[in-house]
């Protein structure tokens, strides 16, 4: 078996950036799983694992814009911080903005008296991303994958149940 749309995948990584310095890693603790050719993963790494198979690793490099986009300087944006009355913003919070675009994950990167600076570019916008892969393990998507077009995860599923029906019901 292959990885094709509609497979699950199960796999290890590591992130590093350009530095090599090591932005997150997943070896020794649960695998990442992701539904395949569902727009669930980053475009680069997923046509990177187009046709591989369990056991495989490969190194990846993912282009900005191939991953999470160039870097918008007008995503980020100051605020009167009296519009965060109420709500103590602190550096790294995260929160959704209502914006003209419609709602938009934003992060507080820089709070003064006057003004709470947020930015609603993805953390890793703009970066070029390295990959270190590991396929851990791929099996055919449940049709309730398929038709969600996502997997149900340990921990919630992210909807809910009428009384007595599990995930995957």
């Amino acid at each position: 078996m292959h990885i094709e749309k509609d497979i699950v995948v199960s796999l290890h990584y590591r992130l590093t950036d350009d530095q090599q310095q090591e932005i997150e890693n997943s070896f020794g603790d649960v695998p990442m799983m992701y539904l395949h050719g569902h727009n669930t993963m980053i475009p680069g790494l997923e046509t990177a694992l187009e046709g591989k198979q369990a056991g495989d690793k490969l190194e990846v490099t993912i282009s900005p814009e191939d991953g999470y986009g160039e870097y918008v300087e007008e995503r980020k944006q100051q605020v009167p911080a009296d519009a965060f009355e109420g709500l103590d913003p602190e550096v790294g919070m995260q929160f959704t903005a209502d914006t003209d675009q419609g709602p938009m994950p934003v992060t507080v990167v820089e709070i003064t008296e006057e003004f709470v600076t947020v930015d609603g570019n993805h953390p890793f916008a703009g970066q070029t991303l390295h990959f270190d892969v590991e396929i851990v393990e791929i099996r055919d998507a449940t049709p309730t994958e398929k038709e969600n077009g996502g997997l149900h995860q340990e921990g919630g599923c992210g909807h809910d149940h009428s009384e007595g029906e599990s995930c995957g019901s």
